[in-house]
């Protein structure tokens, strides 16, 4: 098993309050797949969602503060977008290769995570077994990011890596973290 940090950069063109921090870790051992997000700072100024007591699939997560990350299988185009919300809402959705073919990938029923309120922030854990996608022999590419939407409504992108002219998290030139 691998542990690996990573911390996120919002997108340069977006106005961003420079306290905020999107720190965090992830593993892979066998096909389990561990992911911690840290959002750290002036929590106060960031729109959250707050726990919902019936989490469930849900579209468009990303419209909202949001933590994501793309997985894709070295040498295929085909990669998936997870979507976890702070409320406890998720979704994943499977593309044939640059955001084509996008549909709900149905071979997850559930994605159960934690979410908890700290003094200094919040944490995201998940632990999700990729069996019914890819198989433990396949090296998998992942590129982390997340949503942040302010109260003021301004929308701010954070990844590992920007590629692209504007924010796009679909590239996969950005799947830069191997397992």
């Amino acid at each position: 098993m691998r542990k690996q940090t990573f911390s996120l950069q919002p997108f340069p063109s977006t106005e961003y309050f420079p306290n905020l921090k999107i720190t965090g870790n992830i593993s892979r051992n066998a096909n389990q797949l561990a992911i911690c997000y840290n959002l750290g700072g002036d929590l106060k100024k960031i729109a959250i969602s707050p726990p919902s007591n019936a989490p469930s699939r849900k579209h468009e997560l990303w419209e909202d503060t949001c933590f994501e990350f793309f997985l894709g299988i070295k040498d295929s185009a085909r990669y998936w977008e997870f979507n976890l919300s702070p409320a406890g809402h998720w979704n994943i959705y499977r593309f044939n290769g640059y955001r084509q073919g996008m549909q709900e990938e149905i071979a997850f029923q559930k994605l159960p995570f934690n979410v908890q309120n700290q003094a200094d922030g919040l944490a995201l854990v998940l632990d999700v077994d990729l069996s019914k996608i890819v198989s433990a022999e396949q090296e998998i590419k992942v590129a982390i990011t997340t949503v942040i939407k302010h109260r003021d409504g301004e929308v701010t992108y954070w990844a590992l890596t920007h590629q692209g002219a504007e924010a796009d998290f679909h590239l996969r030139n950005s799947f830069i973290i191997r397992l």
